[in-house]
């Protein structure tokens, strides 16, 4: 699968151009928010979302950001990983890897 990377964004896309995976992370003030993970139905169980956040954490790191998430599936995947530096902007929102939110 290629992703395509943009400020802010990762994504793949099918070849009609659909999105099938993305994960958003919106800097602000040095601070980037991993605010969105999608990842659609068919390609779940591959471990695509957690390699989504990866790709986003070496993005944020690479431009000098903090690193947070509002994204639910975001922030119960980074709890598990304590070698992640993270700060807590707040609550998380309803964000799930088998659906937009």
């Amino acid at each position: 699968m290629e992703f395509i990377h943009e400020a802010g964004r990762i994504y793949a896309q099918d070849e009609a151009n659909n999105v099938i995976a993305e994960i958003t992370f919106p800097a602000k003030d040095g601070v980037a928010d991993i605010d969105h993970t999608f990842v659609d139905e068919s390609l779940r169980g591959q471990g695509i979302a957690g390699k989504l956040i990866e790709m986003a954490v070496e993005q944020i790191k690479k431009d000098g950001n903090k690193i947070s998430a509002t994204c639910s599936y975001a922030v119960n995947w980074l709890s598990k990983h304590s070698e992640i530096e993270t700060i807590d902007t707040g609550a998380p929102v309803a964000c799930k890897i088998d659906g937009r939110h």
